[in-house]
C-alpha cells in the first residue's frame, strides 16, 4: 500500500549575522547552511494498518508527511502510495488520500457544514447516491447531525475536528493522514475521535498514518510505531516490543516519616537512577537489570521508615523520552 525507499530531503538555510551589516551581507553574499531534514528513511505500511508516526519537535515527521502527500518533492529517494508516485501523478493521487492537519482546517469558515460538504462533493465529483451513503456513515461514526447546519466559525474545536475528519473521508480515500487530530481537545472529545478512527479503519479498511504527541492516541490506536529523530528512522516495530525490551525500568514511590532521612538510603551506583523528592514524597526510577526490585525495596525499607510505598512499571511516554535523549538505544 505505502512504500518509502531511502527518502531524503534537504533545505538550504541562510545564516544571518546580527545588525544592519549582517542583513546587507546576507543579501549580497549570503552564508548558506544545508539542513538535512529527512535522512535516508525507508518503511512500508500494509493496507488497513494504523501506523503511529512519532518523534520530538523538529524530528522531520511533518516533512515526511508532506512528501507522502505530494506537497514536497524529495531531494532523493521515492515513495509510492497505492501505486501512485505523489509528485508525478498528483491529480489522480489526491483522490486516493485524505489529509487532516490538527491546526489547520479545510472547511469554509462562513459556510454551514452541509454547504461545505456539497462543495467538496462537486470538487471530487462524487455521485449523489454515493455521497448520501458516505455522509450517512460519517454522521453515524462522528455524530455530525447536531451541528450540520451551523457555520464552521461557530463550531467548537472538537466539533470542527470531527467535521474535518468527515470532510477528508467524503470521497472514500484509501489512505488517511492524520496530523495531531486530538490536539487541544478535552478527554471526552479525544475518546470520541479515537473511537471514530477505529471504526473508520475497521469498517472501511482505510490505511491510516497518525502523527501525534499524545501517546494515549498511539497506545489506543496503533500496534506498530515508527520513531523518527533528527531526520533518521530510529525505530520501526511493535509498541509491545518496546515495552518488553525496556520493561526493566521500574519506579517506586514512597513516603518518608522524616524527609531528611533520604540520605540514609545506600543507593547502589550504576543503576540508571533517577531520584526526585518533594517533601516526604520520594520517587526512584531505576534499572532492575542492575538492581533487582526486591533488593531495592529491601534497601529502602531497612534504611528508613516509610508510611506508604508503591511500585509501577515505566510508561511508554517515559521510554520514548529516554530514547529522544539517547539514554537508551532501540
Amino acid at each position: 500500500m505505502i512504500e518509502v525507499q531511502h527518502l531524503v530531503k534537504h533545505f538550504t538555510k541562510i545564516i544571518k549575522e546580527k545588525g544592519v551589516r549582517g542583513s546587507l551581507k546576507s543579501l549580497i553574499a549570503p552564508q548558506k547552511e544545508l539542513v538535512r531534514a529527512v535522512d535516508d528513511v525507508s518503511f512500508h505500511v500494509a493496507e488497513g494498518e494504523i501506523l503511529g508516526f512519532i518523534g520530538p519537535n523538529g524530528a522531520g515527521k511533518s516533512t515526511v508527511i508532506k512528501m507522502l502527500t505530494g506537497i514536497l518533492t524529495p531531494t532523493s529517494g521515492w515513495c509510492r502510495i497505492n501505486g501512485y508516485i505523489p509528485q508525478k501523478e498528483r491529480k489522480r493521487y489526491v483522490r486516493e488520500i485524505g489529509v487532516v492537519f490538527g491546526q489547520r482546517t479545510q472547511l469554509w469558515w462562513d459556510l454551514p457544514l452541509t454547504e461545505t460538504y456539497t462543495v467538496l462533493k462537486e470538487i471530487y465529483d462524487i455521485p449523489t447516491a454515493e455521497y448520501n451513503r458516505r455522509l450517512e456513515f460519517l454522521d453515524q461514526v462522528l455524530e455530525l447531525s447536531p451541528f450540520m447546519s451551523s457555520p464552521v466559525r461557530t463550531l467548537s474545536l472538537g466539533q470542527r475536528m470531527r467535521a474535518d475528519i468527515a470532510a477528508s473521508m467524503l470521497h472514500n480515500p484509501r489512505v488517511l493522514f492524520l496530523d495531531e487530530p486530538t490536539i487541544g481537545l478535552d478527554i471526552v472529545v479525544k475518546d470520541s475521535i479515537r473511537k471514530a478512527i477505529k471504526e473508520i479503519n475497521k469498517t472501511e479498511k482505510t490505511t491510516i498514518i497518525l502523527t501525534t504527541h499524545d501517546l494515549s492516541d498511539i497506545e489506543q490506536l496503533c500496534k506498530r510505531i515508527i520513531l523518527i529523530d533528527k531526520g533518521k528512522l530510529v525505530y520501526d516495530g511493535d509498541l509491545d516490543h518496546i515495552r518488553t525490551t525496556f520493561g526493566k525500568i521500574r519506579e517506586i514511590t514512597f513516603m518518608l516519616e522524616e524527609a531528611d532521612h533520604i540520605h540514609q538510603i545506600p543507593f547502589p551506583p550504576h543503576t540508571d537512577l533517577d531520584i526526585q523528592q518533594e517533601g516526604s514524597k520520594v520517587r526512584v526510577r531505576f534499572n532492575t537489570g542492575v538492581c533487582p526490585l526486591p533488593q531495592m525495596l529491601s534497601m529502602v525499607l531497612q534504611s528508613v521508615r516509610v508510611t506508604d510505598i508503591a511500585v509501577q512499571d515505566i510508561d511508554i511516554e517515559e521510554i520514548l523520552r529516554r530514547v529522544y535523549q539517547r539514554q537508551v538505544e532501540l
